[in-house]
């Protein structure tokens, strides 16, 4: 079943913004590996031709979330080493060649003695607790690793761990410091794993570009520094108008009578709801654009279609396109435009957006 909602995903856009990330990274620390997250489908972009392009731009690493994302991706043929980052799989990670995050000693436990059955050796990442209250080593932690570098079939690859709010450079420089001194601990004991916690917006802290980097948001074009220069967001979301109706001042318009018309209105019936991931919340709050002019959305928000007022864009016809996401003219909606109408934040906006639309490649 096809419904009317079209993601258009520039790769142009992602090879712009890894190369960006690249020059960032690259001047800090010309060793410095990047592991380029396309977990929960590359937040909404579309895992596969994504991971290719990075592939194909000779990326470090995928970091994927769960076991199923990394099959996904060996499956459909990427290569490149898989960071697992939240799972307990054990036989998996052997067979399709993965790179598990270790969070507790006992998954550390099953992975070696696993290991050493089958008589192979596994390269393994630590998650260490400073910070975020997820996931995580944080008790005596120098010792554990130490504990955890010893066991047998297991090569220890990397250390990391995760900034919880990294817009705050005091808090997270805290976060960075309890990871050197671990960094510290391990050196004297000639353990030397690759080190990392920057996230796309930790990225633009020179103390945290350790050995490798993390970045998701920024690949597809969007930062939590909003006026940041030189990254092009990846992904367009568009439809177009399914009715146009002309009515009379004083008509409700959707459910609950939320919205009345102040005057003689015209109506735009957009075949978007919440069941494509556009928010309930956008109710009267939200914009479209249409012929270059944004047009608010008016009334609750349905399951299947979302009104908008085009009193203002009269030359509006059935069958126009419709821009929710992206630019016409002078005018653009961005993640952050509707994540600020919807009361959230732009991952959930393209994640949501882009995993319920049908995507088109732009190369």
């Amino acid at each position: 079943m096809s419904r009317f909602l079209q993601a258009e995903i520039d790769l142009r856009a992602l090879i712009n913004n890894f190369h960006f990330i690249k020059s960032i990274v690259k001047d800090a620390n010309p060793k410095n590996k990047i592991i380029a997250i396309v977990k929960a489908d590359a937040y909404g972009h579309g895992v596969i031709e994504v991971s290719r392009t990075l592939e194909h731009l000779k990326v470090d690493y995928l970091g994927v979330a769960f076991y199923d994302e990394a099959v996904f991706l060996r499956e459909a043929g990427i290569n490149c080493p898989i960071l697992l980052l939240f799972d307990r799989e054990v036989e998996g990670v052997f067979k399709y060649n993965l790179t598990p995050v270790i969070f507790d000693i006992k998954y550390a436990e099953e992975l070696s003695n696993y290991a050493k059955r089958k008589n192979l050796m596994l390269s393994i990442h630590v998650k260490v607790e400073t910070g975020m209250g997820r996931l995580g080593l944080y008790e005596n932690i120098c010792e554990q690793i130490k504990k955890i570098a010893n066991m047998p079939n297991l090569k220890l690859e990397g250390v990391m761990s995760h900034l919880s709010v990294a817009e705050d450079y005091d808090w997270s420089l805290q976060q960075i410091n309890k990871l050197t001194e671990l960094k510290n601990c391990l050196k004297t004991i000639n353990i030397n794993p690759l080190f990392h916690i920057a996230n796309s917006a930790g990225l633009f802290f020179n103390k945290a570009l350790f050995d490798a980097v993390r970045p998701g948001l920024i690949l597809y074009g969007y930062a939590t520094n909003r006026s940041l220069q030189g990254i092009t967001p990846c992904m367009t979301v568009k439809t177009k108008i399914l009715d146009i109706r002309r009515l009379p001042k004083n008509t409700p318009i959707s459910y609950g009578k939320t919205f009345i018309t102040k005057r003689d209105s015209l109506i735009g019936v957009i075949p978007i709801g919440y069941a494509d991931g556009y928010f309930r919340r956008l109710s009267n709050r939200g914009f479209m654009i249409v012929r270059g002019k944004k047009a608010p959305v008016v009334g609750i928000v349905c399951m299947d279609i979302t009104m908008i007022d085009l009193t203002e864009i009269q030359e509006a016809k059935i069958g126009d396109e419709v821009i929710i996401l992206g630019s016409s003219g002078e005018e653009k909606i961005t993640a952050w435009d509707i994540a600020d109408w919807s009361d959230t934040i732009a991952y959930e906006v393209l994640t949501s957006l882009g995993s319920k639309a049908k995507r088109k490649y732009i190369y």
